[in-house]
């Protein structure tokens, strides 16, 4: 019996393609001549380009352009000589004016409110204070140890790393860590210490590598963004869920007020113990190491009245437990941080389905020359006469 061939582009073969629109996660849409989709890196809307298949999957392709036929007019060259197929994976819109790099992520975060949550809304992403010209605004950089003082960073989609000397969307000041492989783990190569960050004229302490935003006009823009769709009052309640290390716990509890009352949530002790540090000075703030998910299933979360919630997860979104329980709590809004508009339209469908509906959303570049965006949405009761 004979070997079955394998049908359709293998991994390795190069496709003329028509590049069709963006998609989430980086990529275009195209079609081969037969119909199978192509997730193309490194094209732009309209284009037609040669394309190299790095992953062929039995309903989908991936590829990476190796050269442009005929080019978009929003198409540079690249600033780093490593955005490229088969280098650096860290930048995926290096290739893109700035100002069209906005446009696309804001077009991506509209088609996932359509198809995800039933929403036609225009949005604009909005270019925060911070970069150069999209360049040098990462704050922390995380390297990998290539010895002899050499570092580097991974390809798209792979362990492969390639060695990079100078990261364009690095600050010079930025800190670094370095880690190494060891039997298929990451090991850092020094412990990082504490760091003070300051924001709108409060210092927050961090631990060098733990999740601080990234982006040096980040924290100031969305405590902003947050401040300005829940219009705190005196004396209300809120819940901080997935609250870090306290960065949007202390600003709500100074809107609140002395009658306020804030309770933070955060399943990472490390991060909830800087939470408690960063809060000291408000007695009215309660700090729970605790899973989100767990802490809203206990009875006296749900008797305590809320008025007002920040939801800020993890890049997989809140999902509907805990969307249910939030809901359940009623209350008047909800300020909802996410990097993932995909997991973010996900969820506000679920809160429609608990009488929540979208009231404001605002979108950042705060990852400028990649394909990341952060959203921070409002979602406020329906009226139930309406």
């Amino acid at each position: 019996m004979g070997t079955a061939t394998p049908s359709g582009p293998q991994v390795g073969e190069v496709l003329e393609l028509r590049i069709g629109p963006i998609a989430h996660g980086g990529h275009w849409v195209s079609r081969t001549a037969q119909g199978q989709i192509v997730f193309v890196r490194h094209a732009l809307d309209g284009e037609l380009v040669r394309a190299v298949v790095t992953d062929a999957g039995s309903r989908f392709l991936r590829a990476d352009a190796i050269d442009v036929i005929e080019a978009s007019p929003a198409r540079v060259d690249a600033p780093c000589p490593l955005a490229h197929a088969g280098g650096c994976g860290g930048c995926d819109f290096q290739h893109v004016e700035l100002a069209q790099q906005r446009v696309l992520k804001a077009a991506v975060v509209a088609e996932q409110l359509r198809r995800l949550a039933g929403i036609d809304r225009a949005v604009e992403c909005e270019a925060v204070p911070g970069d150069d010209r999209g360049l040098h605004w990462r704050t922390r950089m995380q390297y990998v140890d290539l010895g002899s003082g050499r570092h580097g960073l991974r390809k798209h989609r792979s362990h492969q790393v390639v060695e990079v000397d100078d990261c364009l969307i690095a600050r010079t000041d930025a800190r670094t860590t370095v880690v190494e492989e060891v039997d298929g783990h990451t090991r850092r190569l020094a412990q990082p210490g504490t760091v003070t960050e300051s924001v709108r004229g409060h210092a927050f302490e961090v631990e060098g590598d733990g999740f601080w935003q990234v982006h040096p006009g980040a924290p100031a823009a969305l405590v902003g963004a947050v401040l300005e769709q829940l219009a705190p009052r005196p004396g209300e309640r809120a819940l901080d869920l997935y609250a870090g290390v306290g960065l949007l716990t202390a600003f709500l509890a100074e809107a609140v007020g002395e009658q306020g009352r804030v309770v933070a949530v955060e399943s990472d002790a490390r991060a909830a113990s800087y939470a408690v540090a960063n809060t000291t000075r408000f007695d009215r703030v309660e700090v729970a190491a605790d899973r989100v998910d767990r802490w809203l299933r206990r009875d006296r979360g749900g008797r305590d009245r809320v008025d007002l919630v920040v939801l800020d997860p993890p890049r997989v979104g809140a999902k509907r437990d805990v969307v249910q329980a939030v809901a359940r709590r009623g209350p008047r809004a909800i300020s909802y941080v996410a990097c993932d508009p995909a997991a973010l339209a996900r969820d506000i469908g679920y809160f429609a389905e608990c009488g929540y509906e979208l009231a404001a959303l605002r979108c950042f570049d705060l990852f400028p020359m990649t394909h990341h965006v952060e959203c921070v949405a409002l979602l406020s009761r329906r009226d139930r006469e309406s």
